[in-house]
This record gives structure tokens, C-alpha cells and sequence, in this order.
């Protein structure tokens, strides 16, 4: 089997916030795989954590890929020994547990997205940020058919309602995006207790100019500062380029 040499920092940081109890979020990096996921469990105290934990702890047994097709085909078949993990231990409980997650894959200078549930992938390319995922959640299938405002969608009662996600329904049903890698790319994974207290703009903001690290550091402190209400996990992966020493190889970091 082949390396994978990468051009990429990465850097991850988690928190369970300043209201709840328990962190029920996980998060992943591997970047010998070509791998950044992060999963935001649900079902309560020991129950969230553990499903988001099955989700990591079996996305790590991928190894080295052979090409980008050989590390989709792992993804997925790991992601669905989650699913039936996830699945047994709910039934053996008698209550429903499951986990959002978002991912990236990255080898040979192409890129794919993969995620259930409303942990998002974000992609800052020449400075502007794009959201890459689409919220799988009923507030947003509202907004899609033009039912609600995004003003409303803000306050909407049932706007934390997840229509997909691992170990929940029968079947997993994964959407993606994929595309070519660019230097000084910066993608940001991050859990719902990111997103409910920082703008995308601030996003952006945090990630243009530092490292990965900094970046990750600087919002989740913005997220504390502002009430932390859910558990709240930061991924961030920045392309390298020549300029930086992409040609030299993988240079990757987290915690």
C-alpha cells in the first residue's frame, strides 16, 4: 500500500460548553488517512457520548488508503458498523441513541464532504466562506420549500429537529460533495454548539489569517463568551502550499 502524503495542518478542539453536564460530541483526525470527522451524539447522558464515540472508534480502524475510491468505500463501510453498533446498544436499552457527523476525506488532491444531521462543513477558499453541507433538519426543509424565512427559521420551535442521522433509522443515508484541493483551502467542521453562537462571517474571520490552532482556539472562546449552550467540537484542515512547504509533505497537528 502507498503513503499518503498530504499538504495539510489540522487541529481540533472540544468543549461541553457552559450548560450541559456531559460532552456528548467526538471528533477524529487522521490525516495519514486523508480523514477529519466530527459527530455530535444524542439519547442523553451516556447515551450521545457513546454513540458519537462507536462513530469515531470505528473510523479510525480505516488505515492507509489506496487511492480517494478505496477511502470512501472505508468510510462507508465503517460509518454503517457504527450504524449497527449504534443500533444494538439502543435496542439492548430499550431508547433511541444516534449521532450526527460530518466528515472530510481528502487524497490525491481531491476532496469529498460527507455528513447526516446538522454538523456542518464549511470550505474558506480566496478568502470567502461557502457552507459545503446542508442541514439535514426539519427547519431546513422548511427554508427549502420556501415555508419559512431565515428570520424565522432562527426562533423556529422545532428548529433543532434532526431528520438524519447514525443509529437511528433502518439505514443510513449519507449525502456528499466532492471537489479538487487548492492551496490555502481551510476547511472547518464543527458541531451545532458552534454554529449557535458564531456567525459564518465570524468564522471566516477567525480562520483567513492564523494557524489552525489559533483558529480553533479563538472560537471556541467566542462560544464560551456567549453562553455555550450546547457541547461545541472545532475541526480545522488548511491546504498548504508551496509557499509554506506543501511540497515537503504532511505536516498535521490536534489534540
Amino acid at each position: 500500500m502507498n503513503d499518503v502524503v498530504l499538504p495539510f495542518e489540522s487541529y481540533g478542539v472540544s468543549h461541553k460548553g457552559c450548560v450541559r453536564q456531559v460532552n456528548e460530541d467526538s471528533y477524529l483526525i487522521e490525516p495519514r488517512s486523508g480523514l477529519w470527522v466530527v459527530a455530535d451524539g444524542m439519547g442523553g447522558h451516556d447515551a450521545g457520548e457513546v454513540a458519537s464515540a462507536s462513530i469515531v472508534e470505528h473510523l479510525s480502524t480505516i488505515g492507509i488508503p489506496e487511492s480517494a475510491p478505496d477511502l470512501r468505500a472505508r468510510f462507508v463501510d465503517r460509518l454503517r458498523l457504527a450504524h449497527s453498533d449504534i443500533r444494538e446498544i439502543s435496542d439492548s436499552r430499550g431508547a433511541t441513541m444516534g449521532s450526527t457527523v460530518a466528515a472530510l476525506l481528502a487524497m490525491d488532491g481531491k476532496f469529498a464532504c460527507l455528513w447526516l444531521g446538522d454538523s456542518r462543513v464549511y470550505l474558506v477558499r480566496d478568502g470567502s466562506i461557502s457552507q459545503v453541507s446542508h442541514d439535514h433538519t426539519e427547519v431546513q426543509e422548511l427554508l427549502d420549500r420556501g415555508a419559512i424565512t431565515a428570520e424565522e427559521a432562527q426562533t423556529w420551535p422545532r428548529r433543532n429537529v434532526i431528520t438524519r442521522a447514525i443509529g437511528v433509522s433502518d439505514d443510513i443515508d449519507v449525502d456528499f460533495r466532492q471537489g479538487d484541493l487548492l492551496p490555502g483551502d481551510v476547511f472547518i467542521l464543527g458541531t451545532d454548539g458552534l454554529t449557535a453562537h458564531v456567525s459564518d462571517d465570524e468564522i471566516e474571520a477567525a480562520v483567513v489569517s492564523t494557524s489552525p490552532q489559533a483558529a480553533c482556539e479563538d472560537l471556541l472562546a467566542k462560544v464560551l463568551e456567549r453562553g455555550g449552550t450546547d457541547n461545541v467540537t472545532i475541526v480545522l484542515v488548511r491546504i498548504r502550499g508551496e509557499a509554506d512547504g506543501a511540497a515537503s509533505g504532511a505536516l498535521a497537528g490536534g489534540r
